[in-house]
């Protein structure tokens, strides 16, 4: 078995932390990129070697992707600038799209690394109707997805594909839904929402749905991508849909903590978002609520994510399971 050394950019953040950890449990060598100054670089597991560097600069990824002799390497790249911001944001393309276009040039120059798995998003993948099942897709128009850091992982994802089909790049996609669980250092959205349900400061919550994977559940796909998964291929990571309301429900049943009282429908949610950024717009503040944030309540959030449970071996934990899991993780750390 040739020496493997496992290149995970974005290490810091929730999921490349989580997919560190289960590489090092099962025996691998890991090097991490994290960029300079990054705070949570504390929370990577002290047996990873941690190289800093920019992924916007393609000179400091060499020391990333330059290896020993007889040595091989297998890139998961996990690494994006994340926004509920809608607007326009040069950096999220920046990163997003720069970023991974220079991870597959140096893919593609370095001989030894035998592969990639670019984690990309379901927010790249045009909605469907409600009643149909979302699947994977080979459609990337811009047009087609709602809100910049969607269009910035459609761009990113259509690059990959590029790359394989005409430069020869060994590479495979992921597509995580929403993401929650225990470890999560950064303290996410939808972690910091679990917190404020919990301690009972979000009195009033939107009629809308989420579809939630665990990030052990994750970060475990994205490893089966890099073993099993086929190049030119994409394999959404996805879970059963929850509504807002069962997730409240769920964290009272679990921890006694007072249930979300009333839930606005979606067109008064809508409506009130209009007012918040309108105002928010004058005061410079960011709004409490966005018409985007209400939009990916309102979305169809049903992915068909069989392919992966067939092909990877893709496998999910109950809710119930991640909540309580979540909620001692939370306690133990101080957050509530």
């Amino acid at each position: 078995m040739a020496n493997t050394i496992y290149l995970v950019t974005g290490a810091a953040g929730f999921l490349g932390s989580n997919v560190c950890a289960q590489l090092l449990e099962r025996g691998e060598k890991v090097r991490a990129f994290v960029l300079e100054g990054d705070t949570a670089a504390k929370y990577i597991p002290k047996d990873v070697e941690i190289v800093y560097g920019d992924l916007c600069d393609k000179q400091s990824l060499e020391k990333f992707f330059d290896v020993e002799e007889g040595t091989e390497t297998i890139c998961i790249h996990v690494a994006s600038m994340v926004t509920v911001n809608p607007n326009y944001r040069k950096v999220v393309l920046d990163v997003n799209v720069g970023g991974t276009e220079n991870i597959v040039d140096l893919c593609l120059e370095h001989k030894e690394c035998k592969k990639l798995v670019y984690v990309s998003s379901t927010g790249a993948i045009p909605e469907r109707p409600h009643k149909e099942k979302i699947k994977e897709s080979s459609d990337f128009n811009l047009d087609h997805v709602v809100g910049w850091y969607s269009k910035s992982k459609a761009m990113a994802t259509n690059n990959v594909f590029t790359a394989i089909q005409k430069r020869g790049l060994q590479a495979c996609v992921v597509y995580p839904t929403g993401i929650f669980g225990p470890n999560d250092n950064a303290m996410s959205e939808t972690t910091s929402t679990i917190v404020k349900i919990i301690k009972g400061e979000m009195p009033i919550g939107i009629n809308g749905s989420f579809n939630l994977v665990d990030v052990r559940d994750l970060a475990a796909g994205c490893i089966a991508a890099a073993d099993k998964g086929k190049v030119g291929e994409g394999y959404i990571l996805g879970n059963e849909v929850i509504t807002l309301k069962r997730l409240s429900n769920l964290l009272q049943k679990e921890l006694g903590c007072q249930p979300i009282k009333f839930f606005l429908p979606i067109k008064m949610a809508e409506k009130i978002a209009k007012k918040m950024e309108k105002k928010a717009a004058k005061t410079g503040k960011m709004p409490m609520m966005t018409t985007f944030s209400v939009y990916n309540l309102k979305r169809n959030n049903k992915f068909d994510y069989s392919k992966a449970e067939r092909e990877l071996g893709y496998k999910t934990r109950p809710i119930e399971e991640t909540l309580r899991d979540e909620a001692q993780w939370l306690k133990e750390n101080g957050k509530i």
